[in-house]
């Protein structure tokens, strides 16, 4: 689908179907109040913009377009061999359970295992979608190239799509377009000669057969292309800056998701010296590894949930590196001052908070630094913008996702308000959590899932049930 106009007439055929099988999945938001509530824009149809759609459905809103600039539903889980396209790598698999990750009232299926392949994650959201009939409301190969926000309040959105460029009018802007856009790679004195590339560009192992791999990093796509690229790699190594926990993705046969949940039933003065000693149990000395000993908590800094970089370090298949220092051709000097050649560097450094859709005035100069958002979601002092998905937990993000887009369309449809002192919330969301988790560029949307969760709940009130 190219144009807004079909799809919108589509939609209106299929409202009540969407609203029926809502209730019939359990769908917990009850509709008070049927009006007209505005033209919404929606950006991105992953799996936070496909919860999206099902809550302002479920609110009584379907006046929505939904853009996706790629062919299919599902965001970065539809695999795409194409370099520059942002998509998982083809080994991937859910890091965090299912059970944790799957939303609340669409349960995965039984026969899935507990860490799903890109392949079943991306015919989950199919599932999704064909259950709760989202696809009328979505416009696929459709990519918002701008979004002005007029004098008058509304949003001037232009698209391009397969027939070309075209221009919209909304009340509303919700961004799902997720924060894995704009890879970060920092600077280095020197020059690498050798092949460099981003985790972002990352699919497969078979380009870098018999080639000296160093992986930088120490998060979960770090490790697994790491893990990946050593099958066929003359050799395999990933440099770290410093110490940080790796944990296996199962600790005494149960997902760690799971027992960092049933951890939380502790006090919490228990809670840190229980996770150090089953930490130290699962996974043993570091210095085993060739890893530095991590600082402060495992409750207190995001993990890194993978089993196999653990086995690899273990066996050689892949060796641990300190941080880098700088470069020399080929040779990389870590700041040990050891010195290794390498045919290819890979950079997975993370991401910038990046939407060059949206004017700089929209966001203020500080937003990638610390984005200025009212549980991650709202805008100080847009009450017609959200983004939804913008944050790192400890687990998945779905869940959290399906709780925030809740809250955003009970807020258009008028049975939620904002905060009247939304700048005081953000001042002190902002700041706990750069005590908590630190102000290293990673940890800037670093939530606890079953925190957050709370924080997400208590703000839905009634609506939360």
């Amino acid at each position: 689908m190219t144009l807004a106009v079909p799809v919108l007439l589509d939609a209106e055929n299929a409202t009540s179907d969407v609203r029926h099988s809502a209730s019939a999945a359990g769908g917990r938001l009850t509709q008070e109040r049927r009006s007209a509530s505005g033209r919404v824009c929606v950006i991105g149809a992953g799996p936070c913009g496909l919860t999206t759609v099902k809550n302002l459905l479920a609110a009584g809103i379907d006046d929505i377009v939904c853009y996706e600039e790629g062919p299919a539903i599902g965001g970065n889980w539809v695999y795409e061999d194409e370099p520059g396209r942002s998509s998982v790598y083809h080994a991937t698999h859910l890091i965090s359970s299912k059970r944790l990750s799957e939303f609340e009232d669409f349960p995965m299926p039984a026969d899935y295992p507990d860490f799903p392949s890109h392949r079943q994650v991306r015919g989950y959201f199919e599932s999704y979608a064909r259950h709760f009939n989202l696809s009328p409301w979505i416009a696929l190969d459709s990519r918002v190239a701008r979004a002005t926000r007029l004098p008058d309040g509304k949003w001037s959105v232009e698209v391009d799509g397969p027939d070309g460029r075209r221009v919209e009018a909304f009340d509303y802007l919700i961004i799902c377009s997720g924060h894995h856009r704009d890879p970060l790679i920092p600077d280095y004195p020197g020059t690498f000669t050798g092949r460099v590339l981003h985790s972002h560009d990352y699919k497969r192992p078979e380009p870098f057969k018999n080639q000296r791999v160093l992986v930088v990093g120490g998060g979960n796509s770090a490790c697994d292309i790491a893990v990946d690229v050593a099958r066929g790699a003359a050799s395999s190594c990933i440099s770290l800056r410093h110490g940080c926990y790796i944990l296996p993705k199962l600790m005494f046969g149960r997902p760690t998701d799971i027992m960092y949940a049933r951890l939380r039933q502790y006090w919490p003065f228990l809670r840190d010296p229980i996770a150090r000693l089953v930490v130290r149990l699962a996974v043993g000395p570091w210095n085993k590894y060739g890893l530095s000993e991590p600082a402060g908590s495992p409750l207190t800094m995001h993990p890194t949930l993978n089993s196999a970089i653990l086995a690899a370090l273990r066996d050689g298949s892949v060796l641990a590196r300190p941080g880098i220092a700088r470069f020399d051709g080929n040779l990389v000097r870590f700041s040990d001052g050891s010195t290794e050649a390498f045919d290819t560097i890979v950079w997975a450094t993370g991401y910038r908070f990046s939407y060059p859709f949206l004017d700089e005035t929209v966001l203020g100069a500080g937003f990638a630094q610390s984005p200025p958002l009212y549980l991650t979601m709202m805008h100080r002092e847009i009450s017609s913008l959200f983004f939804i998905g913008l944050f790192q937990p400890i687990g998945c993000i779905w869940r959290l996702a399906d709780h925030q887009a809740r809250i955003a369309a009970l807020q258009i449809n008028g049975n939620l308000h904002r905060p009247a002192d939304i700048g005081a919330r953000i001042a002190k969301e902002t700041s706990s959590r750069a005590r908590r988790y630190g102000t290293a560029p990673r940890h800037l949307i670093e939530v606890d899932y079953h925190d957050f969760r709370r924080e997400l709940l208590r703000e839905l009130g009634p609506y939360a049930a």
